[in-house]
């Protein structure tokens, strides 16, 4: 007879996802610690919101009261075209190309959901895609799914790291998978790829200097002094995990959804510096590029043109 753990696993795959693991629900102690070390240090900038509900983020059962197992589940979500590094093309981070995916996986998670919750009577649960007050890289990791690389990401033996993570936590015990090892070794080069030397040491990273908290997260003016290295990025960066040896494992997505919008590869700077509000609220639709607003995305631009001109001065 198939267990509950494995039917939740097997309708896990069978919506699409690409890997899925369960971690027992427990006080996340060395994780917070670390979390509070990174946070006394200033590195979340102006993510003011990951200083807030600390206690929630280190012990789950202050998510989901007596919270027994969390599910986790991972998507690939690479797609193989290239993006151009001639200068007057600006460079948008693979995970923005198609389809927003907190919509996607949100989606098939709440079936997930539903099916877990009939398949176990009385049950109480909670599901999070890159929201709310619960670390997915480390709950991913507990899971089984990967481990978290030097770059901080998660890296899977599957698919390298381009993968979206979420989550549901249930008040059930199930049956639970073991964490890999950390792979990473010695090697070291995400962080001397990285142009702002944004990781200040292996697994540990300043979003202060981070090209994709800057254009994505970051509120206020981006540092003149930071702008010369951005090497094109407009919205988010990959360089850290384009650089990744366990990138070469990667595997085209199945998911039609996650496919590149024309606008998003390798759109032409000269372009973008007249792109108007409503043409970019167009071409953001469903998509996750709506983050930084206009107003944002259009600073970004603006930090690119600047340093193209000094350049050609």
């Amino acid at each position: 007879m198939i267990s509950a753990t494995e039917k939740i696993k097997l309708h896990a795959l069978d919506l699409g996802f690409s890997k899925v693991g369960i971690a027992k629900a427990e006080l996340l102690t060395a994780e917070g610690k670390h979390l509070q070390e990174w946070l006394n240090r200033g590195y979340q900038g102006t993510m003011d919101w990951m200083a807030r509900n600390f206690e929630k983020r280190i012990d789950i059962e202050k998510v989901l009261p007596n919270a027994k197992s969390v599910v986790c589940v991972a998507m690939n979500y690479y797609t193989s075209l290239q993006h151009s590094n001639t200068p007057e093309s600006a460079k948008i981070s693979r995970y923005a190309w198609g389809d927003d995916y907190h919509i996607v996986m949100t989606d098939r998670l709440e079936k997930l959901q539903d099916g877990i919750e009939e398949q176990i009577p009385g049950v109480h649960t909670k599901l999070y895609v890159d929201t709310g007050p619960v670390m997915d890289k480390v709950w991913a990791a507990k899971a089984g799914l990967g481990w978290q690389g030097k770059h901080t990401n998660l890296i899977t033996k599957d698919f390298g790291s381009w993968v979206f993570l979420g989550e549901i936590i249930l008040d059930t015990q199930l049956e639970y998978d073991e964490p890999i090892a950390d792979f990473c070794g010695s090697c070291t080069a995400c962080i001397e790829a990285c142009p702002t030397q944004a990781i200040t040491e292996p697994y540990v990273l300043d979003s202060n200097k981070c090209i994709s908290y800057l254009t994505i997260e970051h509120k206020g003016d981006i540092p003149d002094s930071l702008k010369p290295k951005f090497e094109n990025w407009v919205y988010g960066c990959d360089i850290c995990q384009d650089v990744c040896p366990w990138n070469s494992f990667q595997q085209e997505s199945a998911e039609k959804v996650f496919s590149p919008r024309e606008f998003n590869v390798n759109p032409k700077l000269a372009e973008l510096e007249n792109l108007t509000d409503i043409e970019f609220r167009e071409q953001t639709r469903r998509s996750p590029m709506k983050r930084t607003k206009y107003s944002g995305f259009m600073r970004n631009v603006k930090a690119l043109l600047q340093d193209a001109k000094s350049t050609l001065r």
